[in-house]
């Protein structure tokens, strides 16, 4: 679990700030990216074992960037966890469908994260 790659996707900088801080003090490598052309571009040199996915983003959202992932044979291996702020009804079925591991809902809580990322990781086999 430790030292393991993780790319933070999401276009607000606060969140990137959250959310890589909590993770580098869990002793992953963390990466950020503001929206899905950095992601892709990450990717490209990172090749990150687990994506916390913002789902609502300007231009290619959360969605759509996971459903390429998962059709790319280079990439589909990532667990994709998404993360929204503005979840309605049907929002985790979209997610699911898309292709998405897991679903978390924003606020994030920063006391349950680290173990609900170790706990997709060891699922993947990645612990």
């Amino acid at each position: 679990m430790a030292g393991a790659r993780i790319l933070v996707v999401d276009d607000n900088p606060a969140n990137l700030r959250l959310l890589r801080m909590l993770l580098l003090g869990e002793a992953y490598q963390v990466r950020t990216a503001g929206d899905a052309a950095e992601a892709l571009a990450v990717i490209g040199e990172f090749h990150p074992r687990l994506i916390l996915m913002d789902l609502q983003m300007p231009g290619i959202d959360g969605f759509e960037l996971t459903r390429r992932l998962k059709a790319d044979h280079a990439t589909r291996d990532i667990v994709i966890v998404a993360l929204t702020a503005y979840a309605m009804k049907g929002d985790e079925e979209k997610a699911r469908a898309a292709g998405c591991d897991g679903y978390v809902s924003k606020p994030i809580d920063v006391r349950t994260l680290p173990d609900i990322v170790a706990g997709y990781l060891a699922a993947a086999g990645q612990e």
